[in-house]
């Protein structure tokens, strides 16, 4: 026994330095379902591991686990204009979670199904909420009162539900092939939309609510116009099943996954790929894109969480703390008070030009040099554009304005430093950190 905790220990700290960098590691199970906040700042996430967890996107840290459910979670989403996400699964509940200031209580329960839980919906004004499951059942409650609207029993288990909000339907999918179109009062069926040949696995709807995307076991993802009930373009995985799709904010593109682990991103006017990032060795069963379109996150049957820069197709992460580690750490000891705000940049970027490789490109000589030119660093299209230098001024608006507004595009997260002193001392340790007093 002893033998073989000192191997797995050797091997564990052997393969350290290869280790992913950036996930949300926490699960124990496949990751079934995952959700952004509407200000970018929050992603919601669900597993077979009975939990749903609240993270932190800017610093990639738990914030909240969700841990009430007698079954794999399946499906997680925001309440939009509220303090309130919503879980369902296997035990066949929906459970509401208040989570002001990061904490998490039950907030209500609804109960309607006997069966699994499969997909969850809110309509665009947050009033309503629609699950679907194995049971064969569209339950709709009223989410200001907890009652039910509509209840509505279906001849084929329920994979997939989603408002659909212009029309003023829910769409849903499936074991068989046919979309169904279901009035989110009375329960009735309005219409079906026709052209899969297998079973229906996941929704989005387009922005401006014009379309609906749906992947299927059939290896297709396909676009719908919501005006004309008319199928428009019809993408193709190369024979792999979809399990999960989403529209770009911009909604000329979108991004779907599925059994082969890799995302492919899709020009929705010409009906060609841009563009394809092998995310994962094992399947993707769930996307969610960053309001801003910058990134994109895949939970996958590797029990993580991974970010994406769509633009370039880079992975994007914070060094995760006990595993990979920076062999000279002169911030924790440094008496500047810019020192302590670093240690969040410290997770992405180096101080020496021959440090670990981080998600970032290192900071060695930053002062005076030209934006985006570390020879060897895929930087983004937003950094090769421009054309400044990095010194006082523009360091303190990248913080002060955010990177998503000062370099929009860029793959740096969102991270702003909203108090000016605490700014002006990060910006005076950056001068001095990443000149005379780094490795050359």
């Amino acid at each position: 026994m002893l033998r073989t905790i000192v191997f797995i220990t050797t091997y564990l700290f052997t393969l350290a330095p290869f280790l992913a960098l950036g996930d949300f590691i926490g699960h124990g199970g496949m990751v079934r379902s995952l959700a952004f906040s509407s200000d970018g700042r929050k992603i919601l996430s669900g597993s077979f591991d009975f939990s749903s967890v609240l993270w932190d996107f800017e610093e990639q840290r738990e914030l909240a686990t969700f841990d009430r459910h007698s079954g794999p979670v399946n499906s997680v989403i925001f309440i939009p204009a509220s303090n309130l996400m919503a879980s369902a699964g296997d035990d066949g509940r929906v459970m509401l979670w208040d989570v002001r200031n990061g904490n998490a209580s039950l907030a209500r329960e609804l109960n309607c199904h006997n069966f699994k839980i499969m997909s969850l919906s809110v309509s665009r004004a947050g009033d309503k909420i629609a699950s679907g499951g194995w049971d064969k059942k569209i339950c709709i409650w009223d989410l200001k009162t907890g009652n039910r609207i509509a209840y509505t029993k279906l001849p084929t288990p329920v994979n997939a539900v989603t408002f659909l909000g212009k029309i003023k339907s829910i769409a849903v999918g499936g074991h068989d092939s046919t979309i169904r179109l279901i009035d989110p009062i009375t329960g009735k069926l309005t219409g079906k939309l026709l052209g899969h040949n297998m079973g229906i696995t996941s929704f989005a709807v387009s922005p401006n609510g014009k379309f609906l995307a749906s992947a299927s076991m059939d290896k297709t993802v396909r676009v719908w116009d919501l005006d004309k009930f008319l199928q428009v373009k019809i993408f193709e995985h190369a024979d792999n099943q979809v399990y999960a799709v989403k529209f770009l904010p911009d909604g000329k593109t979108l991004v779907s996954g599925g059994r082969d682990g890799i995302i492919s991103h899709w020009d929705i006017s010409t009906g060609k790929v841009i563009g394809y990032i092998n995310a994962h060795d094992k399947s993707i069963w769930s996307l969610a894109v960053a309001p801003d379109g910058r990134f994109v996150i895949s939970g996958s049957s590797d029990d993580t969480v991974r970010v994406w820069h769509i633009g370039t197709g880079d992975r994007i992460g914070l060094s995760s703390e006990g595993r990979i580690q920076e062999q000279h750490k002169p911030w924790l000891v440094s008496t500047n008070p810019g020192a302590k705000l670093f240690s969040k940049c410290a997770r992405c970027h180096s101080l020496t030009n021959d440090g670990l490789k981080r998600s970032g490109p290192h900071l060695y000589g930053l002062f005076g040099r030209r934006v985006g030119s570390i020879n060897g660093y895929n930087y983004s299209s937003a950094l090769r554009a421009k054309d400044f230098e990095w010194n006082a001024e523009t360091i303190f608006m990248l913080f002060d304005q955010g990177p998503d507004k000062f370099l929009p595009g860029t793959k740096m997260p969102v991270q702003r430093v909203t108090n000016s002193k605490a700014l002006m001392h990060l910006v005076d340790y950056l001068r001095t950190a990443t000149a005379s007093k780094t490795k050359k």
